[in-house]
């Protein structure tokens, strides 16, 4: 999704209006008389809080003209719903509407169809977290959440995976350097260990060819199941160096065993 664009749904991004406090003021007052033009006013005066919210989405696949128009939405939500006596900063309140919308959209556009009560329980199970983490300024509990809906947990892990949308394994989530980090590299391998493979081939004296530090990356990798991340941390150096590293031990060790 592109979100350097300059221009999205014919709205030029670069010169959005940025509204201070006493403006915003000013508009809700006349907003809250029934004027249209303040009301317009206020929507152009906040696009930009729009804009910030859809980049948290950038990984999806939509089109980025069709979650800034949904973010709109919510937006425009948010002004009609918004109580200026609460003493509540309207970005505080607008924000999670904003996404609670584009979520939505997204879930209800999944291509993997999930029935409307998983959807149902899914979005009350978000509503409730978001209202507990406002209430005691930390993240819920699963437990806590099940106990504020009353529901179980088994169920409301269901419905919220149920919802997710699906990340490929070759995922890019780091590059340096040209060396690209994938989700497979974060994963630690519990079962594919020595038992269920490094058996079957002779890896021994392909190990001893290594360097001290490729090998113990190997070991730590494939005999203990750890992640890049964790071997990086034990080895004091960074996971890039660790994903290079462990791709040149793999190679070497390929091409003694092909010999």
């Amino acid at each position: 999704m592109a979100l350097y664009k300059v221009e999205i749904c014919g709205v030029n991004t670069s010169k959005l209006p940025l509204l201070n406090n006493s403006e915003k003021e000013e508009l809700f007052k006349r907003i809250l008389k029934g004027d249209k033009e303040a009301r317009e006013l206020y929507i152009k005066g906040n696009l930009r809080l729009v804009l910030s919210i859809i980049q948290r989405f950038s990984n999806s696949n939509e089109n980025v003209d069709d979650l800034f128009q949904i973010g709109c939405i919510g937006l425009m939500k948010a002004i009609d719903n918004f109580d200026i006596t609460q003493n509540v900063k309207f970005s505080t309140y607008a924000v999670p509407m904003i996404i609670g919308e584009i979520r939505r959209y997204l879930r209800d556009n999944n291509s993997i169809r999930v029935s409307r009560s998983l959807r149902d329980t899914a979005y009350k199970a978000i509503y409730a977290k978001e209202a507990l983490l406002k209430k005691n300024d930390k993240e819920p509990t699963v437990c806590e959440i099940a106990d504020e809906i009353g529901l179980s947990k088994e169920d409301i892990v269901f419905a919220l995976d149920a919802i997710q949308s699906p990340v490929s394994l070759y995922e890019p989530v780091y590059s340096e350097g040209g060396d690209t980090l994938y989700i497979m590299d974060q994963v630690s391998d519990k079962k594919n260990k020595e038992e269920n493979w490094v058996e079957e081939i002779s890896l021994k004296e392909a190990l001893s060819k290594l360097s001290e530090r490729e090998r113990n990356i190997i070991e730590l990798r494939f005999y203990e199941g750890k992640t890049q991340m964790e071997v990086a941390k034990e080895i004091c150096i960074s996971q890039a160096q660790v994903s290079r590293l462990e791709k040149s031990a793999l190679k070497s060790m390929k091409n003694y065993l092909v010999q």
